[in-house]
């Protein structure tokens, strides 16, 4: 159980080390399209074309992101013949898709589990015992076609439907947690909000607070924006204060991860949270707990749907809003330090 535990660690690190730079690139592209921009209701617009040719490249980079997460992945189970399915089923798992009239979008869990079903069903298919002529065509042929086709399927039924409804049934939660106090809102929203950095918990929770801003109710939707910079200002913070628990290859990307999260984009987080679950998650879910307790004690609201410091013009008690990203931000870096093993110890 140990081997087969450590070969799925090793093949998850080959995934982060192919997906870092493309995070690393679109997102600070993405952040860099950004400043100065206006903010609207529906979102912010870049100020002026090149800007906003920018943000395509920058959100193009980290709309890849999770397809070459899930598709190198799959290569390091079965080499080239999985790469193919690692990264159309990735690209499934970051887009929704229609189920029972749900958005459904899976995000990097979703491609975490796909990528290594697909590495693993290649692999096998590369092992079948089939005529010549059949095994000249398997690898671009045979192979990926049945991979997609078969997990493809089975995305959509085993894994869409119950997305489909934990989504309802968590945005049916979060009504109801509304009418009964904001400081168990705020926990709730604290623990849930980015516990898979853009899957389909957190678009559950985006989407309850955005229909909020539609009844005139801003407070769930200002929490949610500070949720979304916490984690990655909090493992940049980390890597200050805890050299030792990082590489310098980490340290120096944790850079970027700080400015991205600083304009509202969370998805910087992830490498940090795959290479070290058992420390990055609970380091992050308490940070953002207590920044929501902040945010919603100070009366935090936001009627954009972004979040970071570049929405700090339209947020209202501006104060309570910094305070609560910057002290959930300092929490999940001295937990870090806590729970973190220096890097040697981890060799």
């Amino acid at each position: 159980m140990k081997t087969i535990w450590k070969d799925i660690q090793k093949h998850l690190l080959s995934g982060v080390s192919f997906m870092m730079p493309v995070v690393v690139a679109g997102g600070v592209i993405l952040a860099v399209s950004l400043l100065g921009a206006t903010q609207t209701e529906t979102g912010l617009v870049p100020n002026g074309p090149l800007l906003t040719y920018l943000n395509q490249l920058g959100k193009a980079g980290m709309a890849m992101m999770i397809p070459v997460f899930a598709a190198y992945i799959s290569y390091s189970v079965a080499g080239k013949p999985g790469l193919t399915p690692g990264f159309i089923l990735g690209y499934i798992a970051n887009n929704a898709i229609m189920i029972n009239g749900v958005e459904v979008k899976a995000g990097f869990l979703g491609a975490l589990i796909l990528g290594l079903l697909a590495g693993y069903m290649a692999k096998w298919m590369k092992g079948l015992k089939v005529g010549k002529t059949i095994r000249s065509i398997m690898p671009i042929l045979v192979i990926p076609i049945s991979t997609v086709l078969v997990l493809g399927l089975a995305y959509y039924f085993i894994i869409g439907y119950p997305i489909s409804f934990l989504m309802q049934a968590l945005s049916d939660l979060m009504v109801t947690l509304n009418g009964s106090g904001k400081a168990v809102l705020a926990v709730f929203m604290g623990f849930f909000s980015e516990i898979d950095f853009g899957g389909p918990v957190t678009k559950a929770v985006s989407m309850f607070t955005l229909s909020m801003i539609n009844e005139g109710i801003m407070e769930p939707n200002g929490i949610f924006r500070i949720l979304v910079a916490v984690p990655p200002i909090g493992i940049f913070l980390s890597t200050i204060i805890a050299k030792k628990k990082y590489s310098e290859e980490e340290r120096d990307n944790a850079k970027a991860v700080g400015i991205m999260g600083c304009l509202g984009i969370t998805e910087g987080a992830i490498p940090y949270a795959i290479k070290d679950p058992k420390a990055v998650y609970p380091a992050c879910i308490i940070g953002n707990i207590v920044g929501a307790l902040i945010g919603a004690f100070g009366n935090v609201a936001c009627p954009v749907p972004h979040g970071g410091f570049i929405v700090l013009p339209v947020v209202e008690n501006q104060l309570w809003f910094v305070v609560a990203i910057l002290v959930g931000s300092v929490i999940t870096a001295l937990l870090l330090k806590v729970l973190k093993k220096d890097v040697l110890e981890e060799r």
